[in-house]
């Protein structure tokens, strides 16, 4: 029966909005989950008022479920069946039923997590004790002794089908896949818990609130705990951008609206000086059409003091430091006047199949001239490195287009517009991205103008149009993908999605919002 009870907690988290978590073992979840919990969830059961209504109209929006509470309580219920013995929720666990719910999984060892607890608040234990007895079978049960002797205040059994542990801590209803689990919990709530620690109480200090669950993960702590293992290349990206994972957290936070789905994200896994602003102008002249849209504002400054970084640190077994600016500029590349002639970037992706499929990146350029050296000097760099299939484009256009089987069977064009560089993926992206001829832009299209009112005071930076994304899918998904037909009756609700995204000192943010 306990398996089933981690079922029904981690079901009445589809039921929840987060409040903020804190110190106190006794009736915190968090306050059982150990320190240096890598992954960690947390809700409020039961909700009411304007979250509850928006919930219901999610739900009927875009399942079809006219009664979500109803429906939920009787998958609970069906969930919790044993032969011959029903479960009655609201008689038999909502009395006790407490606000909180947390899971925790302590441990990862590069691959998997496990040593799951979850841990729900009670507001009457005796109750609670009374459920757990009449539920538990006394021939597949033994209580444990030591830890859970009755003068610790801690009780306890042990399920001898399902090898899990389930018991009391405080006001909390605790259960867990094995005794390590438990006696792990149990320390936690009786000395240093991940409730307790700075980082964590931070993070989640920066998770707005009113929302439906937060997801706290310690992505530092996870690199420690898979060994603390980076690879070269990871290593090189992190010193080329200032980001020191080995003290990054991260919060993610799920916040229903009547008509939208938002998700919310704060981090400090973010570069040092990282790029920040609005560059929406950028993102609302990209072509109307575009399937997906993006923009990254300063681009060209945090590329620059990337390449300063790399060039004082060099290459390991390859570049020597302070030598990277010297052997490019040897070659009659200038890749500092390069950075600083960019200025905010942008891409985007347009297609309803593979044969129409074209992309492209816009990078903002100071001039005309600025533009056309850059391109030059990206030239220069291909001939310098050996790539093959490289020609070069006459006419109006300033710059060259690459072939080659790896590539497709369109080109890939690199020109250089009236104040921009254009990296395209066939001709008919780089024509729209080089903005030849009148074409519409984003800027002038109905949902993409809803998405970023949606995202309020945040800039936007991405946007998705639903019913374009859908269409590119079914020409690009093999007929007859399960998972993906499963998908489609929900995928095909989505009208929109925006996303915001900005930073702050060392805290980065970004907001998803869902529009059906």
């Amino acid at each position: 029966m306990t398996a089933r009870l981690v079922l029904l907690a981690a079901a009445l988290m589809a039921l929840v909005p987060l409040v903020g978590c804190g110190g106190g073992g006794g009736t915190d979840p968090a306050g059982v989950a150990p320190a240096g919990t890598g992954f960690y969830v947390e809700g409020v059961v039961e909700p009411q008022g304007d979250l509850k209504a928006n919930l219901e109209s999610l739900a009927k929006r875009v399942a079809g479920i006219p009664d979500l509470g109803g429906k939920i309580l009787s998958e609970l219920e069906r969930s919790a069946l044993e032969p011959g013995r029903p479960i009655d929720f609201e008689k038999e666990v909502e009395p006790w039923l407490g606000e909180r719910v947390g899971i925790a999984l302590p441990h990862y060892d590069g691959s998997d997590f496990g040593h799951g607890i979850v841990a729900l608040q009670v507001t009457d234990r005796d109750e609670a004790e009374r459920f757990v007895e009449k539920r538990e079978a006394p021939g597949d049960r033994e209580e444990p002794v030591g830890l859970c002797a009755p003068k610790k205040g801690v009780v306890c059994w042990f399920d001898q089908r399902s090898g899990d542990w389930i018991g009391f801590l405080g006001s909390l209803l605790v259960v867990t896949q094995d005794e390590a689990s438990f006696k792990a919990a149990f320390r936690a709530s009786e000395g240093e818990s991940l409730a307790d620690q700075d980082r964590f109480t931070a993070a989640m200090d920066a998770a707005p609130s009113g929302s439906l669950a937060d997801l706290y993960v310690d992505i530092g702590g996870l690199i420690e705990q898979a060994g603390g293992a980076i690879d070269a290349e990871q290593k090189l990206f992190f010193e080329f951008t200032g980001i020191q994972p080995q003290s990054a957290t991260a919060v993610a936070s799920l916040i229903p609206h009547s008509d939208q789905v938002e998700v919310d994200f704060s981090s400090n896994l973010v570069a040092k000086d990282a790029a920040g602003g609005d560059a929406s102008k950028l993102l609302g002249s990209l072509p109307a059409r575009s399937v997906v849209a993006v923009v990254t504002p300063e681009y060209g400054r945090v590329f620059g003091e990337g390449i300063d970084q790399l060039d004082a640190k060099g290459i390991p077994g390859q570049v020597p430091p302070h030598q990277f600016k010297k052997v490019l500029g040897e070659a009659g590349i200038d890749i500092g006047a390069i950075a600083d002639s960019i200025g905010d970037v942008g891409a985007f992706v347009e297609g309803s199949d593979e044969r129409g499929l074209g992309a492209a990146a816009v990078l903002e350029s100071k001039s005309a001239a600025e533009a056309g050296n850059t391109v030059q000097g990206i030239g220069l760099l291909l001939r310098a490195a050996g790539t093959p299939g490289v020609t070069a484009i006459g006419g109006k256009v300033s710059g060259f287009s690459i072939r080659g089987d790896e590539l497709g069977p369109k080109p890939l064009i690199l020109a250089a517009g009236k104040s921009s560089i254009v990296i395209a993926y066939g001709l008919p992206a780089a024509a729209k991205a080089l903005k030849e001829g009148s074409a519409r832009t984003l800027a002038g299209d109905p949902a993409y103008r809803e998405a970023a009112a949606a995202l309020g005071e945040t800039p936007i930076s991405g946007f998705v149009d639903g019913p374009a994304a859908v269409r590119l899918a079914l020409g690009l998904v093999p007929k007859g993908e399960r998972g993906f037909e499963e998908a489609l009756p929900y995928l095909e609700k989505i009208r929109y999605g925006a996303l915001g995204y900005d930073t702050s000192g060392d805290l980065a943010t970004a907001k998803l919002i869902l529009g059906l």
